[in-house]
């Protein structure tokens, strides 16, 4: 069998962390492999923030599938086919933003998932089972088990309704976009502020209740992600390849600074 395992759906499965790295500056294949040697477990290609093209999504897709890292690619909106086209090429799993009701949950569900679950539409050719020659039902069966549907709650509506979200069949993850999140309460970036603390909390709870995964972005400091890894989430997006170079850049620029004879 030529299937592609979803390296982070089958750890997420098993109980444990899977952790991702975001992509808005990275447009080139062999970030898959830097990446993966880094230790995350997927990349979270950000088509809805950056200017990354479809094309240059699925190119750094279709890499990740050879080096086993999970492509996820989050979309720009909930129109059907931008899910659709990025899971014809290669992508493991879609992130879908602003997300509030369960109706809108079971469209991006139904955009996502092949029949009998969903009714996305089959382009055949599927990299996700190696181009494997199978019957369209079998290659329907594994793909529709392989791939991770994630939608982010991002407004108070999103948390006060995720319970309803989380019930949806379809649905594998909530993902808190915790600075949209703050913004929308009225505290941009307090993440400190006990009402983030109870909207994981509920956002938590419903993952459990339903048997869904609990996941975050948006939050990088040490204290906050350990503190949110303890309460339930498992889909940790770790940081970006902005912030990444953003700390590694500042910190190399200072050191070399502190080498400057002084006259």
């Amino acid at each position: 069998m030529s299937t592609v395992p979803n390296h982070a759906l089958r750890t997420l499965r098993a109980g444990k962390l899977a952790i991702g790295l975001g992509l808005r500056q990275a447009r080139t294949v062999d970030t898959a492999q830097i990446a993966k040697t880094a230790g995350f477990d997927w990349l979270f290609i950000d088509c809805e923030h950056s200017a990354m093209g479809t094309d240059t999504a699925a190119q750094i897709a279709c890499a990740s599938l050879a080096v086993g890292i999970t492509p996820i690619v989050r979309v720009p909106g909930k129109e059907h086919w931008l899910a659709s086209r990025m899971l014809d090429n290669g992508a493991q799993g879609i992130v879908v933003p602003h997300v509030e009701s369960d109706l809108e949950a079971k469209r991006v569900a139904d955009h996502c998932r092949f029949p009998p679950l969903g009714h996305r539409s089959m382009g055949g050719g599927l990299q996700q089972i190696g181009f494997a020659p199978l019957p369209v039902s079998e290659a329907a069966k594994i793909v529709n088990e392989e791939t991770l549907v994630v939608v982010m709650i991002e407004s108070p509506k999103g948390v006060e309704n995720c319970e309803a979200i989380a019930a949806v069949p379809g649905i594998d993850a909530l993902l808190i976009g915790t600075n949209d999140l703050s913004f929308e309460l009225g505290i941009p970036g307090q993440f400190d502020d006990p009402r983030i603390a109870q909207a994981y909390r509920k956002v938590i709870a419903a993952c459990r209740k339903h048997g869904k995964f609990a996941g975050m972005g948006g939050m990088y400091s040490p204290e906050l992600l350990e503190r949110h890894i303890a309460m339930g989430v498992q889909l940790v997006l770790a940081g970006s390849d902005f912030s990444l170079l953003m700390q590694a850049g500042t910190a190399r620029a200072a050191l070399v600074r502190g080498f400057e004879k002084k006259s």
